[in-house]
């Protein structure tokens, strides 16, 4: 590139960037993609009219209208790099290269994505025997393949995998940090990135990209389905902002039973996952087009608010999520009951649970029909595989009173496994959601925080903590204490229970919370923490 050319592209990166802050500052959060990605069906045998024929099938079912906008080019179009580094397309599958292909995309009014490794090695030169896969990552070649992927070819979103990258066991941050630094330099225009680590990466993830993947790649089945719903059950805190935690690529239209495709989009609208389809744009069936097209569960999955259903009941096999739509702290709120077992699940939820009260108008969105009102109690049951995904509008918000350990954001959650005794979420069955959260504390960076605890007037309040008392390891002496810190003040607590046969123990402090939202952290900074369950917290008095 002349500097010529790249002044004109970094010119008009800069005007995009600019635009795209100005818009921000309007209160604008963008969404999770929608779109359509080659992986799922094709995986590395893919080629430029295929390509076209899924973008010009996104138009023509009705896709595009319903939101979807992006055609994403997986593992599979790579060919060689010169003896310059110049990265070109495979010779047979993209002969004319893949700017005429991104260029018939543009036309039809969608955007192009792109994928690369941050190693050296493809996952498809690895797992599908692609020659044409290997040394054709981006290490040592990110400015460069940067300026080809975004300048010269106008791709608009790029999926970065991480074989290569375990490979020559490379550290994930600095990695994925250089790249997206890369990018920054050779065009920082609004382009759309994804970490592709199949686990939850770490906290810095947020600063780099706008969605990351929580698990290994997905499958056809309802086994693969209901595993990564597990591994985002807890996750809630750690996304949000226009950012969200990845659920990988749909399924539906390859094969699922028909409730499971219900699930499995019903699950990735309410948690704010990616929604990128998987099958044969040409040959998918008309139940499941009539699903991805469903326009109120689209809806919770591309909601302003940005927001992550989260779980608030987890009794027998059923797990409870709800989240804010529309408002914040408004009557209006998106719950799932979702049944992952083999059997018929009986849900009996209290409205004062989900924060509302009154007489409750109930909408089905998967069968977009109106169900009776409630009052008190919701009440379904919900056949195996299945999920009932509502609408609630209430007559009145109340205060939440409960807060589970496993609804914080986790400082130093560890899902790579890099820490010898990794912050983790734990199953304990006498916990108020059947969960705890193990190994907080022994650093002042290693806490839970809730960042959202609510109060309508402010004022004294009641805590109590519920924990149980510690399971000392080999040459551990039993010195565990919880810190509180409550918008910046903290308290100690040094006088805990230390019997674990006792089951769950309580602490109590009373704290001051401000009008609106508060911040609360729990942790140690010279001591392990008990395993917390969750917190209470009741009104004394209102603030003078």
């Amino acid at each position: 590139m002349n500097n010529k050319t790249l002044k004109k592209s970094m010119l008009l990166c800069t005007f995009s960037i600019l635009a795209s802050s100005a818009f921000s500052q309007g209160n604008h959060v963008e969404a999770p993609i929608m779109g359509w990605s080659s992986w799922n069906t094709y995986r590395v045998n893919i080629n430029d009219n295929l390509i076209r024929k899924q973008a010009d099938a996104m138009v023509s079912s009705g896709l595009k209208d319903a939101g979807y906008k992006y055609v994403n080019i997986d593992d599979g179009y790579f060919g060689y790099r010169d003896e310059n580094g110049l990265l070109h397309t495979h010779p047979e599958r993209f002969p004319e290269g893949l700017k005429s292909v991104v260029d018939h995309i543009h036309s039809l009014g969608l955007k192009a994505g792109i994928y690369s490794e941050a190693g050296t090695n493809t996952c498809g030169s690895m797992w599908d025997n692609d020659k044409n896969g290997i040394g054709v990552g981006l290490y040592g070649y990110e400015h460069q393949d940067a300026d080809l992927f975004f300048n010269k070819w106008g791709f608009d979103f790029i999926k970065i995998d991480y074989c290569g990258g375990q490979q020559l066991e490379l550290d994930e941050q600095k990695r994925y940090t250089t790249i997206v630094n890369a990018i920054r330099d050779v065009c920082p225009r609004n382009i759309s990135l994804n970490i592709c680590r199949w686990a939850y990466p770490g906290r810095w993830a947020k600063e780099l990209a706008r969605s990351w993947r929580i698990s290994g790649d997905i499958g056809p089945s309802w086994e693969s389905i209901k595993y990564i719903i597990s591994k985002n059950l807890y996750l809630s805190a750690f996304a949000g902002d226009g950012h969200y935690n990845d659920m990988d690529m749909l399924e539906i239209g390859r094969g699922l039973k028909q409730e499971e495709e219900e699930t499995h989009f019903g699950m990735w609208c309410i948690m704010s996952s990616p929604l990128l389809i998987g099958c044969d744009l040409t040959s998918i069936p008309e139940q499941s087009l009539k699903l991805l097209t469903n326009k109120e569960l689209i809806a919770l999955n591309q909601d302003p608010l940005s927001l992550q259903a989260y779980v608030v009941q987890h009794e027998g096999n059923g797990y409870v999520l709800v989240k804010d739509i529309e408002k914040r702290r408004g009557n209006i709120r998106a719950v799932a009951l979702y049944n992952p077992s083999d059997e018929t699940c009986s849900f009996n939820v209290p409205l004062s649970l989900l924060e509302l009260e009154g007489k409750t108008k109930v909408r089905d969105l998967i069968n977009r029909k109106d169900e009776r009102s409630v009052n008190k109690t919701l009440q379904f049951d919900v056949a195996p595989h299945s999920v009932k995904i509502l609408r609630l509008e209430s007559e009145k918000r109340i205060e939440q009173s409960i807060y589970e350990a496993e609804q914080a954001l986790l400082n130093k959650y560890d899902d790579l496994g890099k820490r010898k005794r990794p912050v983790t979420y734990k199953p304990t069955e006498e916990a108020s959601g059947k969960m705890t959260v193990s190994n907080l504390g022994a650093d002042k960076n290693n806490f839970a925080q809730w960042n959202n605890v609510f109060s309508e007037n402010g004022g004294t309040y009641k805590m109590k903590i519920k924990y149980i008392p510690a399971e000392l390891q080999d040459r551990e002496i039993n010195d565990h204490k919880i810190e509180v810190t409550v918008n910046g003040t903290t308290t100690r607590l040094s006088e805990l229970e230390t019997d674990r046969s006792k089951g769950i123990a309580t602490a109590e402090l009373d704290i001051n919370l401000d009008k609106g939202y508060n911040t609360i952290k729990i942790g140690s900074r010279r001591t392990w923490v008990p395993d917390i369950d969750c917190f209470e917290l009741e009104k004394i008095s209102n603030k003078m």
